[in-house]
């Protein structure tokens, strides 16, 4: 007798997309109490640093009336849990509040700054993914030759480096000597501003922020291309009778996984790690502007400020993973 009717089977691309879409899920359940998390730690800290907003804006002389009905105004007289939920609602509402010291809604002062920044840090993480691995190739291929210790120096160079003389540097040699780039800002101010313009504008700083991740790149990649060019594929490969470019190729791929883990890193280290850059080339980023609040103590703005930043890193890392799952299937089935 026939046995009982099989159940059809599922197609694996279907199966695929369905593990992919339950690991994405997992991530992004896992992303809400992250930014919760965060959010509740900078307003807490934030509310511990000395002084007082409404000193800042008023002025240490401003009579008693004018104090109280700007507390009340901002909400701070209330308690720090209220202050805190207060905000959140708000917030979910996508209302960021009023900056103090601009008087300016904060998402007319983030939007724009959140663009400078995404530009800026695209450019540098243009220059990491390029020369991370041009250099890990070249050490990975050579690692006891010339070009091998040649890629290692940079390497070394590059992660070494205080990244404040080298943007210092950077500005002295090809700003003050050379005249070739610009030292700071967008565009220039007399003068007609366009693509171009800005995009000299924006080497400087691109360069001084991808040094460090550069750096960081090619030696991961390197070590991760060398175990492929060393391993029983690479061999097999060339048993076939591969040429060295094909054997390459192959290898490029298989270790791309680390490049690609690697590269999510230093793409949110750069998303957060601009600061710096923004505020020595008068970038108008979000760090600069972060940089001003905090020198103000402009909490609607510093809040508003880390958490677009703290949703941009999240979101960031989501893709990553999502990104890997889709090269590797079985970064899916993790727990």
């Amino acid at each position: 007798m026939p046995g009982p009717p099989r159940p059809p089977a599922t197609a694996p691309g279907r199966a695929g997309s369905t593990g992919l879409s339950r690991f994405l899920l997992r991530r992004l359940l896992l992303a809400v109490p992250t930014v919760l998390g965060v959010t509740a730690v900078v307003f807490l800290t934030i509310a511990l640093i000395p002084g007082d907003p409404v000193t800042a804006l008023l002025g240490p002389g401003a009579p008693a009336e004018s104090r109280e009905r700007l507390t009340e105004r901002l909400g701070l007289g209330e308690p720090l849990p209220v202050q805190y939920a207060n905000w959140l609602g708000h917030a979910l509402r996508l209302d960021l509040g009023v900056s103090i010291s601009a008087q300016r809604p904060v998402t007319e002062l983030l939007l724009p700054a959140l663009g400078q920044t995404l530009l800026l840090t695209s450019a540098a993480f243009a220059l990491v993914v390029t020369g991370g691995t041009l250099l890990g190739t070249l050490g990975a291929l050579r690692p006891h030759g010339l070009p091998g210790r040649i890629s290692g120096a940079l390497n070394t160079l590059a992660v070494s480096a205080p990244q404040y003389s080298v943007a210092l540097l950077l500005i002295a040699v090809f700003a003050v000597w050379l005249r070739w780039l610009p030292a700071g800002g967008t565009h220039t101010v007399l003068g007609a501003a366009g693509p171009f313009d800005q995009a000299r504008h924006l080497v400087l700083p691109a360069v001084a922020a991808a040094l460090v991740p550069l750096g960081l790149t090619a030696r991961v990649f390197r070590t991760a291309l060398g175990s492929v060019l060393a391993s029983d594929l690479a061999d097999s490969l060339r048993a076939r009778g591969l040429s060295r470019t094909a054997v390459l190729r192959h290898s490029v791929h298989n270790a791309s996984p680390a490049l690609l883990t690697i590269g999510g890193l230093q793409l949110a280290y750069l998303l957060e790690g601009v600061v710096f850059v923004e505020t020595l080339f008068a970038w108008p980023g979000v760090g600069r502007l972060l940089y001003d609040a905090l020198t103000a103590r402009d909490l609607p703005l510093i809040q508003g400020g880390v958490l677009i930043v703290a949703i941009a890193f999240v979101a960031l890392n989501i893709a990553v993973d999502a990104a890997h799952a889709l090269i590797d299937p079985r970064v899916r089935s993790a727990r």
